[in-house]
């Protein structure tokens, strides 16, 4: 199969210097994809619709990637509902029709796996988008990523814009947030542990009861199943994959497949950091959804896989995070 994208394509990046968009954008260089193009806020404002015209009339890129995003914790996500949803749809709303009314030939749509309902049968597929209500402490985002699905699935069938949607599990690795309240729990778990082993500490307490099940992707895997995507995905295609009625799927999971206790993962993170103490586990914290893994067989029927164990991820994440701490360079 010939690739959907070519090495002359302009790509935009949206939201290049994010965890995700960082990624994608190491991976089309190492795919030999030259022409990238990015625009940091004091450039461009995404939120800004005529600004989002202008600048898509006047740099005209043949492919985008809608990576930037308002992301947050728990926490976050519980604190400040107004604002996920606000500027989620501002951004998801200007760059897609943007992308669109400007002639932009491919756009892949980033979402995220809590689209899904909090008790979806598991693994989730992509079939259970719509069926049951969201987990409350991030339906907000949520509700702005699934509105971005159905935005570039109504110009596919109204107006045959080629958007597709990837939706990654959790992330974790390079240019990730390590701030103490609004970060995701795998980064919020490698600080926790890491600075508990540099005091000494005889515990670290950790949120909630340690018995959620959660699954995670290196965030370079992310990237190469982005750059596979656009490449080599076209929903239309006879061999593409079919959702349970026999249509074309408009959006894919994107993970590893393997899922393990959040009490697991902060044994891993002390392992990894070097922490010797007890962990103890505050149940008067939220949980989130008891367990989230995704179905990955439709993108493994296309011919891609995740790459980067656990493992492997975590160590290489753990020393970067110190090496990054040494030189100041992480963001908390």
């Amino acid at each position: 199969m010939s690739a959907l994208i070519a090495p002359d394509d302009l790509i935009f990046v949206a939201g290049h210097r994010g965890m995700a968009g960082s990624a994608i954008c190491r991976a089309l260089q190492r795919a030999g994809y030259g022409n990238v193009l990015t625009a940091d806020r004091a450039a461009l404002d995404l939120e800004d619709p005529a600004a989002v015209a202008a600048w898509f009339s006047a740099q005209r890129p043949t492919v985008v990637v809608l990576a930037a995003a308002k992301v947050g914790g728990i926490q976050a996500n519980n604190s400040y509902p107004a604002d996920f949803l606000l500027a989620n749809l501002k951004i998801q709303n200007n760059v897609i029709e943007g992308a669109w009314r400007s002639g932009v030939r491919r756009l892949l749509f980033l979402g995220s796996s809590c689209i899904y309902p909090k008790f979806a049968d598991q693994p989730i597929r992509e079939e259970a988008l719509l069926t049951g209500a969201l987990e409350p402490t991030n339906e907000w985002y949520a509700i702005a990523k699934i509105t971005g699905i159905k935005l570039g699935q109504a110009l596919r069938k109204q107006h045959g814009f080629d958007a597709i949607s990837l939706m990654p599990t959790n992330l974790y690795g390079p240019g990730d947030n390590y701030h103490p309240t609004n970060s995701h729990v795998l980064p919020a778990l490698i600080r926790r542990f890491h600075e508990a082993a540099e005091r000494g500490d005889a515990s670290v307490t950790c949120w909630g009861s340690g018995a959620p099940l959660r699954e995670f992707l290196h965030v370079d895997d992310l990237g190469e199943a982005c750059v596979f995507a656009l490449e080599h995905w076209d929903p239309a295609a006879p061999e593409a994959p079919m959702d349970d009625t026999g249509g074309p799927l408009p959006f894919l999971n994107v993970g590893t497949g393997v899922d393990l206790t959040i009490r697991d993962l902060a044994e891993a993170v002390a392992q990894a950091t070097g922490f010797q103490g007890e962990i103890v586990w505050d149940r008067s914290k939220p949980d989130g959804t008891p367990k989230k893994q995704l179905d990955v067989s439709r993108l493994d029927q296309l011919g891609w896989r995740a790459r980067i164990s656990l493992s492997e991820g975590l160590r290489s994440t753990v020393a970067l995070f110190r090496q990054q701490l040494q030189d100041n360079l992480v963001r908390l």
